[in-house]
C-alpha cells in the first residue's frame, strides 16, 4: 500500500523545521548507507545525533501521533528517529531496497521496517526533479508532495530519487516497524478500519458499525505482535 498522508506539519511548523535544519551542519548522505545503497546515494544529511535532527525529529513523532491516517494505515509498534536529506546541484539516489533491520544510533535498539516515510519539507514549485519513485505489484509511481505531507510506503519497495536540477529538495525520512508485519493483513485492517469510521458516520452506534468493529479487533488480535 502506498498512501499520501496530507498536513502531517502545519505551514508554520515547515517553517520552524526549516529554519532549524537550514542552520544545521551538513554531511555526505552515505553515512547512513548500506553498502549496495552508498553506491547509488548521492545527497546531503544532518547527522543522527545533531540537535537539530534530534529537535525536529521528536516535532514529528508528536505530530504523527496527532495523525489519524497515520495510525489507522501504519499500526506502529516502533518508529525509527527521523532522519533528514537534501538533494541539489544534480544529486539523486539510485534505485534501491531499504535495509530490513535498522539501529538507533547511540543505543542497541533495533526496528524491523516494514514501512518506509517520507516527509516533504520543500514546496514542490522550489525545485525541479527531485521526484521519489516506488515500484510496486501495481507499477510504478510518482511521489512529489507539498511541504507538510508525508507518504508511507512497503519498505520492501525498490524505490529511488529522481535528479534535482533546481533548487533544493528537503525532506524527512524513517522507517517503522508496525504491529503487522505482513503488509497484505494490514491494508485489509486499513480497509476495514476506513470502512467502520463511514458506517459510523451514517449509523452511529448502529449494529452494523459493532459488528465489524468486532471483527477488526479479531483479525488484529490474530495478526498483531504486540
Amino acid at each position: 500500500m502506498l498512501l499520501h498522508i496530507p498536513e502531517v506539519l502545519t505551514p508554520a511548523q515547515v517553517s520552524e523545521c526549516r529554519q532549524i535544519l537550514d542552520a544545521a551542519d551538513w554531511v555526505d548522505g552515505r553515512v547512513t548507507a548500506g553498502h549496495q545503497s552508498a553506491l547509488t546515494k548521492n545527497n546531503a544529511q544532518v547527522p543522527e545525533s545533531h540537535p537539530a535532527a534530534k529537535r525536529v525529529g521528536n516535532a514529528i513523532l508528536d505530530a504523527l501521533e496527532r495523525t489519524p491516517l497515520f495510525v489507522s494505515a501504519a499500526l506502529p509498534l516502533k518508529v525509527f528517529p527521523p532522519l533528514f536529506n537534501r538533494y541539489q546541484g544534480g544529486q539523486a539516489f539510485g534505485t534501491h531496497v531499504d535495509n530490513a533491520i535498522r539501529t538507533i544510533a547511540g543505543t542497541d535498539h533495533r526496528i524491523r521496517t516494514d514501512l518506509s516515510a517520507t516527509l516533504f519539507l520543500s514546496a514542490p514549485e522550489d525545485y525541479d526533479g527531485g521526484e521519489l519513485t516506488v515500484e510496486d505489484t501495481y507499477g510504478v509511481h510518482s511521489v512529489k508532495l507539498p511541504a507538510g505531507h508525508m507518504v508511507l510506503y512497503p519498505a520492501s519497495s525498490l524505490h529511488h530519487v529522481r535528479p534535482v536540477t533546481r533548487g533544493a529538495r528537503v525532506a524527512a525520512f524513517f522507517w517503522i516497524q508496525s504491529m503487522v508485519r505482513d503488509d497484505g493483513e494490514r491494508t485489509l485492517l486499513f480497509d476495514l478500519d476506513t470502512a467502520i469510521q463511514k458506517v459510523t458516520q451514517t449509523e452511529p452506534g448502529g449494529p452494523a458499525a459493532v459488528q465489524l468493529t468486532g471483527i477488526y479487533h479479531n483479525l488484529l488480535r490474530r495478526w498483531a505482535d504486540a
